[in-house]
């Protein structure tokens, strides 16, 4: 069944009563060639397990069930797994599991799943999503060897930009802190049905073996962080001590602890600074984090 061409597509939706979601993002991939080109990028073979996160119609599950020894994709449409049963019918290593993956037991699903098995992550991410996704799927430090996904590609710059640069964010100092990621290719609009308004893009994110810092605390690090670039226009300095509601001079003073200028702005700093001024802060940059623990979850989703 050929899941790129449109005829195919608009026969399918005739059959299951099916109309596309806005509010789950769902725009198909119909370019012949793209599919290929990101399961080639993720390195797909025989060894090796394969969670999908969103397979739409299965034109990506279609391609990655070719390569891999098993795939296991998860569906939030409650519409769809009647329809991935005909569309996959020929493929006996894929396994639909219904549920959200921001609610699932991803460590207990890719355990029961891919025993023995190297396991990576391959999606046509929602793009509405898109962060708290990945976020949930490097916080966990689940044992994935990659994670290729296609996302929107303003998106894709700020996930895989470097630290103390204008394009980073908050969250390109939590991505950087679990993983390594870089930009493969871009995907123009017309290679979806329907088109998004937006050009997208193929990133993949390596899971570093250990972090490249050690703070005291990973949730004050990211706390400082997020307070950061809550006012990421004004000062480092006037950013954290607005976000941690804590006086400015506290903040100077730490700064000037961990060798940072008085002046520096928060795409400025890197993540090392970060990790040095949060200890320099110390239970100042917590205390009001809400949690406790060195394995908090990062407050970074956005």
């Amino acid at each position: 069944m050929k899941l790129t061409d449109l005829s195919t597509i608009k026969a399918l939706c005739a059959a299951h009563g099916f109309s596309f979601s806005k509010g789950l993002g769902q725009n198909f991939i119909v370019n012949p060639g793209i599919c290929p080109k990101i399961a080639g990028a993720a390195g797909i073979d025989e060894s090796m397990g394969v969670l999908e996160i969103g397979p739409g119609f299965g034109v990506l599950t279609q391609e990655l069930a070719r390569r891999a020894g098993k795939v296991v994709a998860i569906e939030i449409d409650k519409r769809l797994p009647p329809l991935l049963a005909e569309t996959l019918a020929e493929f006996q290593n894929v396994t639909v599991v219904e549920g959200d993956v921001m609610e699932l037991e991803l460590a207990a699903l890719l355990q029961e799943h891919f025993p023995g098995m190297r396991v990576a992550v391959c999606a046509n991410l929602p793009y509405y999503i898109t962060s708290p996704v990945l976020m949930r799927l490097l916080e966990q430090r689940l044992p994935v060897e990659q994670i290729t996904v296609m996302v929107q590609k303003e998106a894709a710059e700020r996930l895989t930009a470097a630290p103390g640069t204008r394009t980073a964010g908050a969250v390109t100092y939590a991505v950087h802190y679990y993983a390594q990621p870089q930009m493969l290719f871009s995907v123009q609009p017309g290679s979806f049905y329907p088109p998004p308004k937006v050009t997208s893009a193929v990133i993949q994110l390596r899971p570093h073996a250990a972090p490249p810092v050690c703070p005291r605390s990973e949730a004050a690090m990211f706390r400082t962080i997020r307070a950061a670039f809550g006012q990421r226009r004004k000062t480092a300095a006037n950013a954290v001590s607005a976000g941690l509601g804590l006086p400015k001079d506290t903040v100077l003073s730490a700064l000037a602890t961990a060798g940072i200028p008085a002046a520096a702005r928060p795409e400025q700093l890197t993540l090392h600074n970060y990790a040095a001024l949060s200890d320099a802060l110390g239970a100042a940059a917590f205390c009001k984090s809400g949690t406790s623990g060195n394995n908090a979850k990062t407050p970074i989703q956005k």
